[in-house]
């Protein structure tokens, strides 16, 4: 009950980096998707972040232009897109950076992105 207060158990976009710090601030386990309109890859990694998001509610999912955050994609040198960035208490752990830890494809499965999130044991996977 205390997570979805905190908008766990939906995937939604923040609108600005000020908001970042805040959702980050009161989650222990975060998933922040930098993104940018026009990257067709990032629409992929949408569908797939909106089914873990409902099914992994120990952990909060966000979503940030890109484009509007300059100063979070330096700071966390965020040069690809689309990039998450995995949060734990606060900082950063870890990074999926485009689709190379994915199997390099488009079609990768919502199972394959559930995993690699549970090796950075960002979300509860068994």
């Amino acid at each position: 009950k205390e997570w979805l207060s905190k908008g766990h158990g939906e995937y939604r976009e923040i609108p600005s980096e000020r908001d970042f710090f805040q959702e980050v601030k009161e989650s222990k386990n975060v998933v922040c998707h930098f993104y940018r309109d026009t990257t067709f890859r990032c629409q992929i990694m949408d569908k797939h972040l909106t089914v873990l998001a409902k099914k992994h509610i120990e952990t909060k999912f966000l979503k940030l232009n890109a484009e509007k955050s300059p100063f979070l994609c330096e700071r966390l040198r965020i040069k690809v897109i689309p990039t998450l960035a995995l949060i734990k208490d606060g900082k950063t752990q870890d990074y999926v950076v485009g689709f190379t830890d994915l199997g390099n494809t488009d079609d990768f499965t919502t199972e394959t992105l559930e995993w690699r999130l549970g090796c950075a044991d960002i979300i509860n996977y068994r």
